[in-house]
């Protein structure tokens, strides 16, 4: 016979921040670990990487306009030798060891980016950062109506994360105008998302999602 896993039971609150009656389990195996902070800062390091364009360019004394003759003779002046204007040491001259367009993405191994995910869930657990919602379900884009919530659960002003199973057009344009919100789907959830936010809130069918994979793991 195998073993039961253990869960964490949260709440299930409504839109007024009240309990539902409802829990969600949430796996220890997840919510539960012991975070690896160096896999944590490798995930973080690779999504920040990730947002760098990595355009910048200096021109060269190659690249640089300017003519190519050698300013005088090498000996016989009085002076120091000097090649053509564009030398690094004129002014318009071209640019020694200068940066060049290049990529700033690491790889990592998609068992990395998942132990680092765990861990920030772990430490938001650890914090009590994490609510669950009820299922919402909206007509039309509001934007005063995600603020009432945020209210509610008392923590409007703070950054928070809303997790959702799947997009939802109207759910995504209200929390748009919310400066101190954001929201993202559930299989686009990042190590750096989760400790960016001060809050992590899921929505129920969100947080049922992490215990059913959890049981066919």
């Amino acid at each position: 016979m195998a073993n039961k896993k253990s869960t964490m039971q949260v709440d299930v609150l409504n839109i007024e921040g009240k309990k539902t009656g409802r829990t969600v389990e949430l796996p220890e195996e997840i919510f539960g670990i012991e975070p690896n902070d160096h896999v944590i800062y490798l995930a973080v390091k690779q999504y920040q990487g990730a947002q760098r364009q990595g355009s910048h360019k200096v021109k060269t004394r190659a690249e640089v306009k300017g003519s190519s003759k050698k300013l005088h003779k090498q000996k016989g002046t009085g002076g120091a030798r000097k090649g053509n204007l564009r030398n690094p040491l004129y002014k318009g001259g071209g640019t020694v060891f200068g940066p060049k367009p290049h990529k700033y993405d690491i790889k990592l191994n998609r068992k990395v980016k998942d132990l680092a995910k765990m861990g920030a869930l772990a430490y938001k657990a650890k914090e009590n950062a994490i609510m669950v919602l009820e299922d919402v379900s909206m007509d039309a884009p509001k934007t005063s109506f995600f603020t009432g919530i945020l209210k509610s659960l008392n923590i409007a002003g703070k950054k928070t994360l809303f997790v959702i199973p799947e997009y939802n057009d109207n759910l995504y344009l209200s929390l748009r105008n919310v400066p101190s919100a954001s929201g993202t789907l559930l299989s686009d959830l990042n190590t750096y998302d989760i400790l960016n936010a001060n809050v992590l809130v899921l929505t129920e069918s969100a947080a049922k999602i992490f215990s059913e994979e959890s049981v066919e793991a």
